[in-house]
């Protein structure tokens, strides 16, 4: 029979156990009104759009609201919360040639800027799941013959499917790429 010696330290089987003991998770809210906009002009258009014919008999007033709550969402994300919540930012930039380039930056260091795990993941999830929602509208839209409302399911398609498209073009860089696949994780930069 093997004894045990009680001098031998425990070791981890995983290094992620053993760096997660280590380091204590960043799941702390640091921006919550970043938090509350990314979510809210996104969350508002679809209120918008499923309850518009109940409250509002004008279509006009209602898509123009819609546009304005998406147009509203595609600034905030883009300027404000993407910088906040994941330290990401695009742009595009035009050459002495005159041809577009769209450049991608990430924020370097892991000093106190560092964006927390419950940030990352509302800015991810917010990002993907509002384009698949506007998805399933242009398809029942389409199928149940609501011809004026599919113009409007499609300028919603069309403005959060591009914010979410450059947003994944910025995850094809190898930095983001990773820094991605970390906040999805629930890990730590390392």
């Amino acid at each position: 029979m093997m004894r045990l010696d009680s001098n031998e330290d425990d070791v981890s089987l995983f290094d992620a156990e053993d760096d997660a003991a280590r380091t204590p998770k960043k799941s702390k809210i640091k921006h919550p009104l970043a938090c509350f906009f990314h979510l809210f002009f996104r969350v508002s258009a679809i209120l918008v759009y499923l309850l518009c014919e109940i409250l509002s008999s004008s279509f006009i007033a209602c898509m123009v609201t819609i546009i304005l709550l998406l147009s509203s969402d595609f600034w905030t994300v883009k300027n404000v919360t993407g910088r906040l919540m994941v330290g990401l930012r695009w742009w595009n930039q035009i050459d002495d040639d005159g041809r577009s380039q769209w450049m991608f930056e990430s924020r370097k260091g892991l000093g106190k800027n560092v964006p927390s795990d419950s940030e990352s993941r509302i800015f991810w999830l917010g990002l993907v799941v509002c384009p698949i929602i506007w998805v399933i509208f242009a398809f029942s839209a389409l199928f149940s013959f609501r011809i004026k409302w599919l113009a409007v399911v499609i300028m919603g398609v069309v403005i959060r499917g591009g914010g979410a498209a450059k947003w994944g073009t910025s995850l094809k860089k190898p930095v983001t790429s990773e820094f991605f696949k970390q906040a999805m994780a629930g890990q730590e930069e390392s």
